[in-house]
């Protein structure tokens, strides 16, 4: 039992290291944006994340249901191992940059800021990074 409840503990301290962090990187932003710091929430998730808004539409369309093969064949284009990657993150969504489509899908494609990375020991905080990613999206005919 004690091992199970300093794992809760240390998952809280995580989570509250996390939640601090946010404050102090976005309160500063708060002063010249017109939304509201309740209108920016953190989201934890498995994302494709790359550095370029390019190499995420690049992403889209080599896509073909592997998430691992499109990232490989952006990363070789570019001659960058780290170019894109499939990581677990915490992030806060910035504005969405384009839109991409490929068989039947679309995807909003989206800036966002890293705040912290999954590991061994759970989510770490890391500096706050911007990157991109993409969003699927449910297109309704009309």
């Amino acid at each position: 039992m004690l091992p199970s409840l300093i794992a809760v503990e240390d998952q809280m301290k995580t989570t509250q290291y996390l939640t601090l962090l946010f404050l102090l990187v976005c309160a500063p932003v708060r002063a010249h944006d017109t939304h509201s710091m309740d209108d920016r929430n953190v989201e934890f998730g498995d994302l494709v994340v790359c550095d370029t808004q390019e190499q995420v539409e690049r992403y889209v369309a080599l896509y073909h249901g592997d998430k691992q093969a499109a990232v490989h064949a952006v990363n070789r284009a570019e001659n960058d191992p780290t170019a894109c990657v499939v990581a677990s993150v915490a992030f806060v969504r910035g504005p969405q940059t384009a839109t991409a489509r490929t068989e039947g899908m679309a995807f909003k494609i989206v800036r966002i800021l890293v705040l912290g990375l999954n590991s061994d020991d759970g989510f770490r905080p890391v500096h706050p990074a911007p990157y991109f990613t993409a969003f699927g999206v449910t297109e309704y005919r009309v």
